[in-house]
This record gives structure tokens, C-alpha cells and sequence, in this order.
């Protein structure tokens, strides 16, 4: 059995607009095995954010094949998407993505409730993820009372608490200061040095450093990718 959790197999993706197709991704073959840092990177326009749609499960290709830790998900169907974004994907957004009103605790136990937990399995998971991107003393606050590194703590800790296969963080220092950024980038080793696979999208050389593999694109194709 190989270790590959990501693999695709000439994936391509057109957008129409009005009478013109566009062509986006023009026929991608991508490995990713488990445990791997990688970071993708590429010029706006390069096709890296119609790519992260498609390992993330948010989109499906035009033509080609995904597979995702095993199974075939270029095929299924939005519920079907959902319910694998949703167990296997753990996603870090430039904006943190938290509901407003609520605190950092059920912000973080939310993605578990889809997957169905009991709430006391919700409480006692969301706790522990907390404790680990060290927020143990901020789990009643809600977002506005967190500071923009601490927010994007609670959008790690979301992101781990079912176990994903994957973490995919999009442009994850984009709304911080360069401190809090590298605060942030140190969280995202210490993730990967547990275990986890993560994917970084960013244009930002200085954080892609922090990858051991680094792929970029260019008109909508892999351009290079190199390994430390």
C-alpha cells in the first residue's frame, strides 16, 4: 500500500465565461505522501487557488482523477464532498472564519458537531486542541476579545479537532504582524512534527521557507517542485 494520500492524475479545470472557456489548470499530476510539508506557491492568476479548491474538496475538476486517502473524490457529489471536507480536511483561512458571538470553545468544537459527537466528546476534544496551540485560558472568549495571532490559534485548533488527513491553510499570516506570523509558523511545525500533512498556500517567500517542499505554478501548470 503507498503512503500517498494525495494523488492526481492530470487534473484540469475550465471556467466559462460568457462565450470564452478559460483554462485554468491545464493537466496537473501531483503526489503528496503523508506526513509532508508542502507549500504552493505562484503569481495571481497561476491557478494555486483554483488547485487549493480542488484538494480541498470546495471544487471538482473539469476532467481528470483525485485521489484522496484512497478514495476517488474528482466523482462525488456535493454531500458527498461535504461530509469528506468535513472528516478528512482541516482548513486555516487568511480571515479565521469564526462565528462572532460565540467562544472559543464552540467556535472550535463546530466542525465536530457535523461529524456527530456527543456534545461532551465535543467539550473534552475542543479543550484538549486548545490546549495545544496554547489557548487553555481563552476558551470563553469570543473573537472580539482575542487578539488577531490568538484568533487565528482558535482557526488552528478548528482545524485539527476531528483528526483531518490534511491541513490546508490559505495565506494563513496574511492578516497578522510579522511577530504573530512567525508565532503562527512555529504552531504549524510543531503540527507537522506531530504527524500531520500540511499544504500552505501563500505567495510569501518567508513562509514558504518554512515548508520542506515547495511547488510552485505558473499559468496553470506545476512550474517546479523541490524538495529540502
Amino acid at each position: 500500500m503507498s503512503k500517498s494520500l494525495i494523488k492526481i492524475t492530470n487534473i484540469k479545470r475550465d471556467f466559462v465565461l460568457g462565450n470564452e472557456i478559460v483554462y485554468v489548470l491545464k493537466g496537473i499530476d501531483l503526489e503528496i505522501n503523508k506526513g509532508e510539508y508542502v507549500a504552493l506557491m505562484g503569481p495571481s492568476g497561476s491557478g494555486k487557488s483554483t488547485l487549493m479548491n480542488l484538494l480541498g474538496c470546495l471544487d471538482t475538476p473539469t476532467s481528470g482523477s483525485y485521489i484522496l486517502n484512497g478514495k476517488d473524490v474528482s466523482q462525488m457529489k456535493d454531500d458527498e464532498l461535504a461530509e469528506i471536507r468535513n472528516k478528512e480536511i482541516g482548513f486555516i483561512f487568511q480571515t479565521f472564519n469564526l462565528l462572532p458571538r460565540t467562544t472559543a470553545l464552540d467556535n472550535v468544537a463546530l466542525p465536530m458537531i457535523y461529524a456527530g459527537y456527543s456534545k461532551s466528546e465535543r467539550k473534552a476534544r475542543a479543550t484538549k486542541v486548545l490546549e495545544q496551540v496554547n489557548l487553555s485560558d481563552r476558551m470563553d472568549h469570543q473573537p472580539n476579545q482575542l487578539s488577531g495571532g490568538q484568533r487565528q490559534r482558535v482557526a488552528i485548533a478548528r482545524a485539527l479537532v476531528n483528526s483531518p488527513s490534511i491541513i490546508l491553510a490559505d495565506e494563513p499570516t496574511g492578516n497578522l504582524d510579522s511577530k504573530t506570523s512567525d508565532e503562527i509558523m512555529k504552531l504549524l511545525e510543531e503540527i507537522h512534527n506531530n504527524g500531520n500533512t500540511i499544504i500552505v498556500v501563500t505567495h510569501e517567500e518567508e513562509i514558504a521557507a518554512h515548508a520542506k517542499r515547495i511547488i510552485r505554478m505558473r499559468d496553470g501548470m506545476i512550474e517546479s517542485d523541490t524538495t529540502k
